[in-house]
């Protein structure tokens, strides 16, 4: 079974690409990242989207540079109704062209998981089966992708950098600086489609054993994993 997240230990010239990014494109805007990210790494770049409630941002700001670029979604088996109909909404509203629904392996998910209850004993070993494990398969060929984590998502992500070196890869976060304020500003601003739950209570949507609502004055993520320990999929740990 494949173990912890998918950063491994970077090598010096992707650590150097990463702190040049860094440099030149830390404080540029949304818009600027990805079109520079896109031209630095055309043909070799991926989006990878949960399609969540704050999705549609990303998703729109990639598709508005280049509505091809290979966007990647982890169906684990586990997720909401709605969010399948939402990422299908989404590709049609914004012109997608290449999305990718990743899966787990079924040989591994009958050995790991032949009950379907992982994620209640070993909630960590089923976010590596379902989620890490299908996408670093995916990722083999990309030199970079795209992520749409923030800094005021968690307190895991308040020092996110908008660059950085993931392996041998180049990970950008552009919206890293973005508020609920901007997202929200977005949206209207575009008169993007929410997603189904987000009026439910769900401003963070996963898989539906291991979401939860979230109540009033409650950070963003902590309907994710509630009364587990966990904060995040491992997809993002080094």
């Amino acid at each position: 079974m494949f173990a912890g997240g998918l950063g491994q230990v970077a090598d010096d010239a992707t650590m150097a690409r990463a702190a040049e990014l860094e440099a030149r494109l830390g404080h540029a805007s949304p818009q600027d990242i990805i079109e520079a990210a896109v031209r630095a790494y055309e043909g070799r770049i991926t989006l990878v989207s949960s399609f969540g409630t704050e999705a549609a941002v990303l998703l729109d700001l990639v598709a508005e540079v280049d509505p091809a670029t290979p966007v990647l979604f982890l169906d684990t088996g586990m997720l909401f109704s709605e969010t399948l109909d939402y990422r299908d909404i989404l590709i049609e509203r914004l012109g997608l062209t290449d999305v990718r629904t990743l899966a787990p392996e079924e040989e591994a998910v009958r050995a790991e998981d032949p009950d379907s209850f992982l994620w209640q004993s070993a909630p960590d070993a089923c976010c590596a089966l379902r989620k890490v494990a299908p996408l670093a398969r995916a990722l083999e060929g990309f030199a970079a992708w795209i992520n749409g984590r923030k800094r005021y998502q968690a307190v895991t992500r308040r020092r996110l950098p908008v660059v950085e070196a993931d392996g041998t890869r180049i990970k950008f976060s552009p919206l890293a600086s973005w508020g609920r304020a901007e997202i929200e500003a977005w949206f209207e601003r575009r008169a993007l489609p929410n997603h189904p739950l987000a009026a439910q209570g769900f401003p963070s949507i996963g898989c539906m054993p291991c979401t939860s609502r979230v109540k009033p004055g409650e950070d963003i993520r902590a309907g994710r994993w509630r009364g587990q320990g966990k904060i995040e999929c491992g997809i993002h740990v080094k």
